[in-house]
């Protein structure tokens, strides 16, 4: 790891990394050897990891390699049916030619010894420095050389592209072949053909933390995004503006098949986290890949979301595609005892997920006025509500009150106040998960009620504000002043005077929170520290009686002016 790569330490000596020091690496192998001692051996000098019980049959070790950093690849690749070694280097820097010397010499068989590299100069040099020496000891040496990276495949170039997510791939398709007792020319061989059938394209909205410092590697804009990232932290060739997931994905794929000629044996997907990218973000990335690839014809025979090949904690991802040929699939199906992917039936979700892409989630789908004039309004103030529910929830508050006003609109056209009630009561109750998302379909429930049983209006909206209250007494246990929507909701439902005044004095209920320590829900966890900010909960339950007020009265605008209030 180069200097300009290391920022100073704070002043307490402290840094963003829970790791020993002076030799992180030496503590985390270590860790590894107390995890897995029945299946790994250990060695720290020279450092490299050894299988203690490969399968009998295997006639050539498989040996692989490259900077820390990218766990699980590559020490825990290493076992039944994946590496016989691995040989870490530090942070994203080669591994030194004797580490590769001593752990192929300990592993090597009577077939030999391949070696799978990752195409980075340090780690080309030192691993053809070492099947040099082995080579002079009399050992078979042959190397498979990964250069998968899209990103870097510049013509002309003397280094060619980097190694990166197919190393994945690579070495679970010769892991299982090397359990059948492959020779070390049908391994090269084998291992040369998954590469050059095999492309990966990452990308990444903030770089990785370097160990001993603090912050991020470099800096990237709040709508930026790097397209063609590395595995080492290195930036893409180009920042690009950033876009909705979908796009993004897309524009990946695109750039892949131009580069991948899938045939009748359909193609392998790779999804891969580069360290801060969420399970539940790679495998909806996954989904947007099968589609875009089947909406081409591009049939997907196996298909993986993990973090395989981590960039420290790189928030971003790559996508591999490997197009198969015949028996492929069959090791790629085949079981270890390792951290590599094992391939099962690519399967399909009953129904179908909803990512906008269709125009199923524009504003007025639904010809609605109450319910396009709450998602205008949820979506001018969806930041400030998220900030306000960072202070005494986990901050997603915001996204649930967007998506119950999406599931709303995708309900359809309808006309009236009361048609829009229903449709926001119906996906608030039935399509928004956690507290808030029920409650309001509840809140939407009684003042739809009211509504229904009388003529639209301050009337009609009190009576329904104050069984909303009541309901939501007997669901939650919550009482006013104890920092919730109630507090709104009792607020507006006692307020005297017009429509607008009642939807005033909910507004002016959620305002008054602010000065009040929580008793219930999660913010209660966090107790005085809370004190300052209006509860997000009852501030959206202004909001939705705003937009509701501007619905039944289209001259007013309490919409714009809650929207001043907390913008």
């Amino acid at each position: 790891m180069s200097d300009d790569q290391t920022p100073a330490r704070d002043a307490a000596g402290t840094s963003d990394w829970f790791l020993p020091s002076p030799d992180a690496v030496a503590c985390a192998l270590a860790g590894l050897a107390r995890e897995r001692g029945a299946s790994v051996r250990v060695c720290l000098e020279p450092a490299h990891v050894l299988a203690t019980s490969p399968d009998p049959r295997r006639r050539v070790a498989l040996v692989s390699g490259g900077g820390s950093g990218h766990e699980p690849l590559h020490s825990g690749f290493v076992g039944r049916g994946g590496l016989d070694a691995a040989v870490p280097g530090q942070v994203f820097a080669s591994p030194h030619n004797r580490q590769v010397h001593a752990a192929a010499r300990a592993a090597a068989k009577p077939g030999g010894v391949l070696l799978v590299v990752k195409n980075y100069t340090g780690d080309v040099i030192n691993f053809g420095i070492a099947a040099e020496r082995l080579r002079a000891e009399g050992t078979a040496v042959e190397t498979v050389l990964v250069d998968d990276d899209l990103a870097t495949e510049v013509e002309g170039s003397a280094t060619g592209r980097r190694g990166t997510g197919a190393t994945v791939l690579v070495e679970k398709v010769l892991g299982a072949a090397a359990d059948t007792g492959a020779s070390l020319d049908e391994l090269a061989d084998l291992g040369r053909r998954v590469v050059a059938a095999s492309r990966s394209l990452a990308v990444a909205t903030r770089a990785h933390t370097v160990p001993g410092g603090r912050g991020p590697a470099f800096e990237l804009g709040g709508d930026e995004l790097e397209h063609g990232v590395g595995i080492h932290g290195e930036r893409a060739v180009s920042t690009v503006q950033r876009r909705p997931a979908a796009e993004v994905v897309d524009r990946v794929v695109a750039q892949l098949l131009e580069h991948v000629p899938v045939g009748e044996q359909g193609c392998a997907v790779l999804v891969n986290g580069l360290g801060a990218a969420t399970g539940l973000e790679l495998h909806a990335v996954l989904d947007r890949v099968v589609r875009d690839l089947a909406g081409r014809g591009v049939p997907v025979a196996a298909a993986f979301a993990g973090t395989y090949v981590a960039a420290l904690d790189m928030r971003g991802f790559s996508v591999t595609l490997t197009a198969l040929e015949p028996g492929w699939l069959e090791l790629l199906r085949a079981p270890t005892a390792t951290a590599l992917p094992v391939a099962e039936p690519v399967g399909e979700a009953v129904g179908a997920p909803h990512d906008g892409t269709d125009g199923s989630d524009d504003a007025g789908t639904t010809g609605n006025s109450f319910v396009t004039g709450l998602q205008a309004l949820v979506e001018r103030l969806h930041g400030a509500l998220t900030r306000l529910d960072r202070v005494g929830g986990d901050g997603d508050f915001g996204d649930n009150l967007a998506s119950g006003v999406r599931a709303a609109a995708r309900r359809g056209p309808a006309d009236g106040v009361v048609a829009g009630l229903r449709a926001a009561e119906s996906a608030f109750l039935d399509d928004v998960g956690g507290s808030s998302g029920p409650l309001f379909g509840l809140v939407l429930q009684q003042v739809r009620g009211a509504f229904e049983a009388g003529e639209p209006g301050a009337d009609a909206l009190r009576r329904g504000l104050g069984e909303a209250a009541g309901a939501v007494t007997r669901v939650g246990g919550a009482q006013a002043g104890d920092r919730t929507m109630l507090d709104a909701l009792v607020a507006g439902a006692q307020a005297p005077g017009a429509l607008a005044d009642v939807v005033r004095a909910a507004a002016d209920g959620a305002d008054a929170t602010a000065a009040m320590t929580p008793r219930r829900g999660r913010a209660s966890y966090v107790g005085e520290r809370a004190i300052g900010t209006p509860d997000a909960g009852a501030v959206g339950v202004a909001l939705v009686l705003a937009a509701l007020a501007d619905a039944v009265e289209p001259a007013g605008d309490l919409a714009g002016e809650l929207a001043g209030r907390w913008g």
